[in-house]
């Protein structure tokens, strides 16, 4: 394998492993200020990001900027959320570019992110698009966390165990899906990939190379509108080659 795949494969598990961080403390956050005024929405967005980083084995540094939303009928619909957010972005890069200059996603104008690792060096280049979802399979993330919260004292459950799921698409045409369970098996990483993430295991069926072709017509129709916004902003934004 090169080592430009050997890069790509590396990145693949680090997005795996950052997003279910990310998912864990989207669940916190949310649970925290759960039917409060300023309760979180069930579904935020992340864009991925590359900085060189000659310390680190492959020469890079993933970095992940954030952008969750206060709940409302609007931000607890998912396929709305993805859809204005490409409209948005296309609006930005065409007002943009009609006063002759460019747009940041991550800012400081009309910025598509509110948290996480929004302070980039110019060097930093887009690398892909993910969802974080607090809709599991435990079932719609308002009843699950209620009951949560709701049972009696010395219940069986905490908000530690309530589940999240992220999807993301890079501009390798890789899709990732992640479940964050911390009650998984022991060795399932939760990570399913629609590209190798072991770069020195050539030679076995990857029943995941269609992953964004999987599920039911929700999921399906989620992976579509993410594939927009990545779209919109794969075509704008400087690629990644890896050296």
């Amino acid at each position: 394998m090169t080592e430009e795949l050997r890069r790509w494969a590396h990145l693949r598990r680090q997005v795996g492993f950052r997003l279910q961080r990310a998912n864990v403390g989207h669940v916190l956050a949310a649970f925290e200020r759960l039917d409060r005024s300023n309760a979180l929405g069930p579904h935020g967005i992340g864009l991925l990001y590359v900085v060189p980083a000659g310390h680190q084995p492959y020469g890079f540094e993933l970095k992940v900027a954030t952008r969750l939303f206060l709940s409302s009928p609007e931000s607890d619909d998912l396929h709305r959320v993805l859809v204005d957010l490409a409209d948005i972005a296309w609006d930005n890069i065409t007002r943009a570019a009609r006063a002759g200059r460019r747009w940041d996603p991550l800012g400081p104008e009309n910025s598509l992110v509110n948290g996480g690792d929004m302070a980039l060096p110019s060097s930093a280049r887009y690398i892909g698009a993910a969802v974080s979802t607090l809709d599991s399979e435990m079932g719609p993330w308002y009843p699950v966390a209620r009951q949560v919260r709701d049972q009696p004292l010395g219940g069986r459950m905490s908000m530690f165990d309530l589940r999240g799921q992220c999807y993301a698409l890079l501009t390798d045409d890789t899709a990732l899906y992640v479940d964050q369970n911390r009650n998984r098996p022991i060795g399932d990483t939760g990570i399913r990939c629609s590209k190798t993430l072991d770069p020195d295991r050539t030679t076995y069926h990857n029943r995941y190379a269609n992953l964004t072709e999987q599920g039911d017509d929700n999921t399906r129709q989620m992976w579509a509108q993410l594939d927009t916004l990545h779209g919109v902003l794969t075509d704008y934004l400087p690629p990644w080659r890896p050296a």
